[in-house]
């Protein structure tokens, strides 16, 4: 077999695109001077199909289609559910993660078996091969394992739950007998012993010699495939000799009189060909006539399976539909999509729309006293004829200055008087409202002048350090409260007594000094001093013993 097409085989999708086919426009990007590198199709969870997935796997339908003769209808209902296909591959590769269905031993095998029909030594001599053709070997890698992934998913929870009774067998048996009917044909294999035409009667005679043999080995219980692949010279010797099937008047009038005749596992003797002694064997052999049952089971079987089976994957693909999230992109369709799966929106970016200012509303908040940095009053919003909002311009305060323009007018005299304390004088009321007060002029107030009008103002510079200074009361009686009372007569012993001084002779008032040493005088240590003391004998007087009373 070509390798070329052997990976064409495989991997439909790696072909590369021969022509441009009809597709919804690529839509427009969506950041100006852009370019799209690829368009995105749809997205099944989190996998997703491109457009260029799209282009390739149109033009390997067309393909196939075309080499295996099939009617432009069959060619655009495949090319309708074309995404439909992809989506639902796409499905099954998402459940068979679920499912942890890996196939990487699989896919070792299938590329192994691949590596010995190609007749390659390595893995490495297959990628070799595959990149000579134009083809991507690890597309072709993941193409197996994705259909390896597929089939498993759909044999464990779609095939594996399909039933198949007898009952239904025999009648699909009994409806179809018809079509069951054909006419007799054999399947045969061969072992060539090559001679050629011109040979001389040695090589002829060797030759049947040789042939003879292996009918010997066959009486002895002999397989013929295995005979075949060590002694037939044919072209089908690695295949075991395998003919394939013919049916009468496809063979020969001579070798199919001698063939026709044998049942399955019958052999014929040398038969003397252009090619050289030729042994053939009856494989099997279908008689004319509608088969037994037991002939035709398996294929019933397999056309009962494929019949149950598209609507019941059907049903499953559907509700992996409704719990998957798809995103189908404008102008596309999914012929397979449910009424019940979730709409997905594609979230693109979109610009926020341009800021516009609005006039301030909120109320005049007064900011912290302790911030070291220049406070801005609020500007108030005003109205003017026209119906335009105008400001007010701002007014600058200073640290520790109240504003003066936007702010209430300050407190009169009058008010202040009431919060003034009543301990204090009242000389010192007096001068408390005096100095809070701001001066005004004496002149006399317009009735009819705005209120928000600035008021005349004496100007007065403030400081963060003026305070109130209390004027210090002069009374003696004020001063004889502020001192404390004369202690009493006990409170004057205690103090003699705790300021007593206290040490071990009971004076440690006297501060003593160590005597200063004179050079060449010898030392003394305190520790070497004797501190013993003279004593003096207790007088020891006669011991008399306590006289007991006597008991009358």
């Amino acid at each position: 077999m070509n390798l070329k097409k052997f990976f064409a085989a495989c991997l439909l999708a790696a072909i590369p695109v021969a022509a441009e086919v009809a597709l919804p426009p690529a839509p427009a990007p969506y950041t100006p001077n852009a370019t799209v590198v690829e368009d995105v199709v749809a997205r099944v969870n989190d996998q997703i199909i491109t457009r260029s997935d799209i282009v390739r796997a149109q033009t390997g339908i067309e393909q196939e289609m075309h080499t295996s003769g099939a009617s432009q209808d069959q060619i655009d209902a495949r090319e309708k559910n074309m995404l439909r296909d992809q989506i639902d591959q796409q499905l099954l590769i998402s459940k068979g993660k679920d499912l942890d269905i890996t196939c990487e031993t699989e896919l070792v095998k299938q590329l192994d078996e691949i590596r010995k029909q190609n007749h390659l030594d390595t893995m490495e001599d297959l990628e070799k091969a595959a990149q000579q053709q134009g083809v991507s070997y690890e597309d072709f890698k993941a193409s197996i394992r994705n259909n390896c992934i597929t089939q498993h998913v759909v044999q464990q929870e779609v095939g594996s739950k399909i039933p198949l009774t007898h009952a239904e067998i025999q009648k699909y048996y009994d409806d179809h007998k018809a079509e069951l009917a054909q006419p007799e044909s054999i399947r045969l294999s061969e072992i060539l012993i090559p001679v050629a035409a011109d040979a001389g009667a040695a090589a002829v005679e060797t030759a049947q010699a040789k042939a003879n043999m292996v009918i010997t080995n066959l009486k002895a219980g002999g397989k013929f495939d295995e005979l075949a692949k060590l002694y037939s010279g044919g072209p089908t010797a690695q295949a075991g000799g395998d003919l394939g099937s013919f049916k009468r008047g496809a063979l020969a009038a001579e070798l199919e009189n001698k063939t026709f005749v044998l049942e399955a596992g019958q052999y014929t003797d040398p038969i003397r060909t252009r090619q050289g002694f030729v042994i053939l064997s009856v494989s099997q052999h279908i008689h004319a006539g509608v088969p037994a049952l037991k002939d035709v089971q398996e294929p019933i079987e397999e056309n009962l399976y494929e019949q149950k089976m598209q609507p019941a994957l059907r049903d499953y693909l559907t509700k992996l539909r409704e719990e998957a999230a798809i995103y189908i992109a404008p102008g596309f369709v999914d012929t397979g999509a449910s009424p019940n799966q979730p709409k997905i929106v594609n979230s693109a970016y979109v610009p926020p729309a341009p800021k516009v200012k609005k006039a301030i509303t909120r109320p005049l908040v007064a900011k912290s006293s302790g911030s070291r940095k220049q406070a801005k009053a609020v500007p108030a919003v005003a109205v003017a004829k026209n119906g335009k909002v105008k400001k007010i311009k701002r007014e600058k305060v200073r640290f520790g200055q109240a504003p003066r323009e936007n702010l209430p007018a300050a407190k009169t005299g009058g008010d202040l008087a009431a919060n003034v304390p009543a301990q204090v004088g009242p000389n010192a009321q007096q001068q408390l409202v005096a100095d809070a007060t701001p001066a005004v002029s004496t002149s006399t107030v317009d009735p009819n002048a705005d209120p928000l009008a600035p008021k005349a103002v004496v100007k007065k510079k403030t400081r963060y350090t003026d305070h109130i200074s209390q004027p210090k009361s002069k009374l003696k009686s004020d001063d004889a409260a502020a001192k404390p009372a004369p202690p009493t007569q006990q409170e004057s012993i205690a103090q003699k007594l705790f300021a007593a001084p206290l040490g071990l002779n009971g004076d440690t008032a006297a501060k003593t000094k160590k005597p200063k040493h004179v050079k060449g005088q010898k030392k003394e240590r305190i520790q070497n001093k004797s501190t013993d003391k003279p004593k003096t004998a207790t007088p020891v007087g006669p011991v008399t013993a306590p006289v007991q009373p006597v008991k009358n």
